[in-house]
């Protein structure tokens, strides 16, 4: 087995965890607090994981390995990818309070999709067929689990009159009318970019051991988004700050368990492909029902179970290519 599998599988897990713990949080600050306390209280954690792994890799008890020189396409990469997981974010928080857990959550699972399609315009990554077929299956699933059932009307329920509905006028309608849709999607694609973005800037380092290499990267790109975010949240609402210091004791799960699901993230996107690593972490999908089953108390219909599948049957035949 390639070492990137377990690691996603594991950076899957510990994503899970962080998004449960910023639903529960989000009782106490609102979608900007919660997302700012996952990049908070990261901080410290990264630096932590950091200095064991230049630690670990050191040749003597004195000697440690030299940090890789940043250069322009690092800081560019970190930068893009480290403000559109912030967009991301917020929306997804936002999406809680759209859906319940297990489909607020599959509604970014387009996110490995996008992946694969921003790697191809962004760093050349090609498409085979076997792909595209993965991302039509995909994105039926979609359809199948957020397309909203139709309102009965007179106009409507005639035969002369259904048949001139278009599948394009039912998915203008679908995505006009549910909330929650464009969210998901865009969150998914915010998401892909900032994976294919992190891939990049740490492959842009030089070589020194993909380990390190990522950590790096994760160092940078979680202290860039604390800044931004934090000033931002400073200027505008500074009580929010307040909030989120003052919820410490919960935040610093998040923290943690986030720090713990990136390194792993970066980590498998050094080794492997983005649209690799993130097709695989779609067994996210598996531990958000468990979550949704054992802690929310949550049950998904029928329908949603079918649009899940069919996501879940694109992206295995996606990572099988």
């Amino acid at each position: 087995m390639e070492l990137w599998i377990p690691i996603t599988v594991a950076a899957a897990l510990f994503q899970n965890i962080r998004t449960a713990l910023q639903k529960h949080l989000k009782g106490r600050l609102d979608t900007t607090g919660v997302t700012y306390a996952r990049f908070l209280y990261a901080v410290p954690f990264t630096w932590v994981y950091l200095a064991i792994l230049l630690l670990l890799q050191s040749t003597g008890t004195t000697n440690i390995n030299p940090l890789p020189a940043i250069n322009t396409s690092f800081v560019s990469y970190g930068a893009v990818g480290g403000i559109a997981q912030i967009l991301a974010t917020f929306v997804l928080v936002w999406l809680f309070g759209q859906r319940n857990f297990a489909v607020g959550t599959s509604l970014t699972k387009t996110e490995a999709i996008q992946t694969a399609l921003f790697g191809f315009v962004l760093l050349g990554d090609s498409l085979t067929i076997q792909a595209i077929v993965g991302i039509i299956i995909s994105l039926v699933g979609v359809l199948a689990l957020y397309k909203k059932k139709q309102q009965t009307s007179s106009a409507c329920n005639s035969p002369q009159n259904s048949n001139k509905i278009s599948l394009l006028t039912n998915l203008t309608q679908t995505i006009t009318t549910d909330r929650s849709i464009l969210p998901g999607l865009v969150a998914g694609g915010l998401f892909a970019i900032s994976a294919v973005s992190y891939r990049a800037a740490s492959l842009s380092l030089e070589e020194s051991g993909f380990a390190i290499q990522s950590a790096y990267t994760l160092v940078w790109v979680t202290g860039f988004q604390t800044v931004v975010m934090g000033t931002y949240i400073l200027g505008t609402t500074p009580k929010i700050f307040i909030k989120v210091l003052q919820s410490w004791k919960a935040a610093i799960w998040i923290g943690l368990t986030g720090m713990l699901g990136s390194a792993g993230w970066f980590a498998a996107m050094t080794l492997e492909n983005a649209a690799h690593v993130r097709t695989l972490g779609q067994v996210e999908l598996i531990f958000t029902l468990l979550i949704g089953y054992l802690f929310f108390k949550e049950r998904l219909t029928r329908k949603e179970l079918a649009g899940i599948t069919l996501i879940t049957a694109g992206i295995i035949t996606l990572i099988l290519e």
